[in-house]
C-alpha cells in the first residue's frame, strides 16, 4: 500500500474521461468552481497521475481505451485506499453500478452529466469526507477486542496483521465504533455517508458492511448485527 502525502490546497480532482469534448467540459467547468483538475484521456495515463499525485477525488469514465475504468479503480483501492473514487459512465446496467460500488466507490452517476449537480455531489462527497476524517482524528486509537483501530490511519490491527481500509470502509467503521452497542439506522447512515436513500446505496452499504464482518471475523465478542428493516448493530463484547 503507497500512500501520498496530503496538502490544504483546494481540493485536487483527477477526471479520467476518454471523450474529448465531455473531458474539456468538465475540467474547465470544475476550474470555475474553483477545484484543482488532472485531466487523464485514458485508464492508463489516469493510474500515472494518481502515481504521481494526491487527489481528494477521483472522477472515472468506466469504458475507456487502453485501461477500462474498473480496472484502474482496482489498482486505486489496493495501492491508495485513501484516495475516494466515483465512476462517471454512460453504462446504465444495475450489474455495472453494484460492480462499480463493490469496487468501493463512493458514488456513480450516468451520462449525460448534469454539471451543476455534478459539483454538488463533489462537494457533498469532499465534506462529508472531510469531517469524517476530522472526526476521527479527534481519538487516535480504539481497542475493540484483541483489535486495534487507528481512524486516522485508516488501518484495522490483529496481532501482526494489519488491514488498509479503504476511505468509504474507514468512514463506516468509525460511524459503528463511535455508535457501538447502538442502533445505526440505515437512513442515518446512507444519508450521511451517501447523501441518498436509494436502491443502489442500500446495496452498496451491504457490501461494506460485508468487508467489516470479514475484517473483524477473528473475534466472536465482535459482531455486526443487522436489525431487520432498521440497521446495523456493532456489538463489541467486554
Amino acid at each position: 500500500m503507497k500512500k501520498h502525502e496530503s496538502t490544504n490546497n483546494p481540493a485536487k480532482i483527477l477526471l479520467v474521461e476518454d471523450d474529448t469534448s465531455l473531458g474539456y467540459l468538465l475540467t474547465e467547468y470544475l476550474k470555475m468552481k474553483d477545484f484543482q483538475v488532472v485531466w487523464a484521456k485514458n485508464g492508463k495515463e489516469g493510474l500515472e497521475q494518481v502515481e504521481k499525485y494526491p487527489f481528494e477525488l477521483c472522477i472515472i469514465d468506466v469504458m475507456m481505451p487502453e485501461m477500462d475504468g474498473f480496472t484502474l479503480a482496482g489498482h486505486i483501492q489496493r495501492d491508495y485506499p485513501e484516495t475516494p473514487f466515483l465512476f462517471l459512465t454512460a453504462r446504465s446496467l444495475k450489474i455495472d453500478v453494484l460492480k462499480g460500488f463493490a469496487l468501493g466507490a463512493v458514488d456513480y452517476l450516468k451520462k449525460p452529466i448534469d454539471e451543476e449537480e455534478l459539483v454538488v455531489r463533489i462537494k457533498n462527497l469532499l465534506s462529508r469526507m472531510g469531517g469524517a476524517e476530522e472526526a476521527s482524528q479527534k481519538q487516535d486509537k480504539y481497542v475493540l477486542g484483541g483489535y486495534i483501530y487507528f481512524p486516522g490511519k485508516l488501518q484495522l490491527i490483529y496481532g501482526e496483521e494489519v488491514t488498509q481500509l479503504t476511505s468509504r470502509e474507514n468512514e463506516l467503521l468509525a460511524y459503528l465504533v463511535k455508535n457501538k452497542n447502538k442502533l445505526c439506522r440505515h437512513k442515518d447512515i446512507l444519508t450521511l455517508m451517501w447523501g441518498k436513500n436509494d436502491y443502489f446505496s442500500r446495496k452498496s452499504l451491504n457490501v461494506f458492511i460485508s468487508r467489516l464482518r470479514k475484517y473483524l471475523s477473528k473475534e466472536a465478542s465482535i459482531q455486526i448485527d443487522n436489525i431487520h428493516n432498521q440497521g446495523f448493530l456493532l456489538r463489541v463484547g467486554e
